[in-house]
């Protein structure tokens, strides 16, 4: 594996694979990498003939007194990670690197859609912040896929929005949410559950799985069920952020008769705040 932190460097490097006609898969990262996140990447081999994750801890995407300044750098433990994995190049830039102007007069890509409710709504301006450096990435690595989680569900449908409004020559690939054997999300942010909540800290999976199952079994006042699902998280001693019954592809409220839907929640435990969803198909969708 190849460790480059210059734009200049990563460009020759992939202009060099395609002129021997090589694909390029591609998985972006803040780094302090997981198996779901090391999942991606051999999603990405398989799918393509080089693989570059990118490992960018960005700031415009943290809010007032939000963990930028906390959030893991673990830069020597990933690259010994992903080249245990295969991966063939690590792209790893400064901030100065990726806003050579700076910041606040960086050029934004905004998805007027969908980023002000469910994460964006407690989160202002975070999804300004991951739509502008993921098309940058994306203009800088010029991927023909690119590799997310889909446990970050809100997150994929706004990129999908941008990839389609801008019509970025990219095809977006899901990664299956990779779980702990309790039902937890594996997330970075797991390390900051203390030991007295971790055996709880699955309710927000459980109470999203609860609302699937009565979905299925023929409920539909999902205003009710949010409400209950909230109140079990309450009840193991967590501060529910959302919990919203959503059309699986516009992320609007779900109606009665819509038969894609995604079950979508955050949940505040002591120092983390934890993101999970499902989704289910009725009918003969």
């Amino acid at each position: 594996m190849e460790l480059l932190h210059h734009i200049k460097s990563i460009r020759k490097a992939l202009k060099k694979a395609r002129q021997e006609g090589k694909t390029i898969g591609f998985v972006p990262t803040m780094g302090n990498l997981h198996n779901a996140h090391l999942a991606l990447v051999t999603q990405a081999q398989a799918l393509c003939d080089v693989v570059v994750v990118s490992i960018f801890v960005n700031r415009m995407q943290f809010g007032l007194n939000e963990d930028w300044d906390k959030y893991p750098r673990t830069l020597e433990q990933d690259s010994q990670k992903l080249r245990g994995v295969g991966c063939d190049y690590l792209f790893c830039p400064e901030e100065s690197e990726v806003y050579p102007n700076g910041m606040d007069a960086q050029t934004r890509v905004i998805v007027p859609s969908m980023a002000k409710v469910l994460c964006g709504a407690s989160r202002p301006g975070h999804f300004e912040g991951v739509t502008t450096v993921v098309s940058k990435l994306f203009n800088i690595v010029q991927p023909d896929i690119a590799v997310f989680g889909i446990k970050d569900y809100q997150q994929l449908a706004i990129i999908r929005r941008m990839v389609e409004d801008l019509c970025m020559p990219v095809e977006l690939v899901a990664g299956e949410i990779v779980r702990e054997a309790d039902g937890l999300a594996m997330s970075s942010r797991n390390g900051f559950i203390t030991a007295d909540e971790r055996p709880r800290a699955n309710q927000l999976n459980r109470s999203l799985n609860w609302i699937k199952s009565k979905i299925e079994s023929g409920e539909r006042d999902f205003l009710r069920l949010e409400a209950e699902a909230k109140a079990q998280m309450s009840e193991a001693g967590f501060r529910a952020d959302y919990v919203s019954v959503c059309n699986g592809k516009t992320l609007e409220p779900a109606a009665a008769d819509d038969l894609n839907l995604c079950v979508l929640g955050a949940m505040y435990t002591q120092s983390a705040r934890l993101i999970d969803n499902v989704s289910l198909t009725l009918g003969e969708a």
